[in-house]
């Protein structure tokens, strides 16, 4: 049997759990993803669009789809967060890996749009890390 995951908005008022049956998970360097995302890439679980069950807030969240991209962007609409949605073909549901409370047993196993990554990121691959703010 497979566990069930735990997710949420930024504020808790979008919550919803998902199967741990996975099918791919991406990180999408393209530049629509840096946008929506304001980082280096998006961090997306697919998985089948009927494996989610909301638990609150499925009336407060909003959605963007991109006029000339196949492209779709669901969000709380009181914090700005991303939340899971089907995406814009109906083959699946999107899950934003930020978004879930328990850790997915899946690992990416794919960089998308890679050549769309800014110079920036790579830049600060080797840098010294924190466990916090700096001081």
């Amino acid at each position: 049997m497979n566990r069930i995951l735990n997710g949420r908005c930024l504020c808790g008022d979008v919550t919803y759990s998902v199967q741990e049956e996975f099918d791919a998970f991406y990180l999408c360097h393209c530049d629509q993803c840096q946008k929506v995302t304001g980082s280096a890439f998006a961090s997306n679980i697919l998985t089948s669009k009927d494996n989610i069950q909301w638990l609150s807030g499925e009336e407060n969240i909003a959605n963007y789809q991109d006029p000339s991209r196949d492209f779709t962007k669901a969000f709380c609409a009181s914090c700005g967060a991303g939340v899971p949605h089907i995406n814009r073909t109906g083959s699946h549901l999107v899950i934003p890996a930020g978004s879930l409370i328990d850790s997915p047993n899946i690992s990416p196993s794919a960089n998308l749009f890679k050549s769309e990554s800014p110079d920036w990121f790579v830049s600060g691959i080797p840098l010294k890390s924190f466990t916090g703010f700096p001081k």
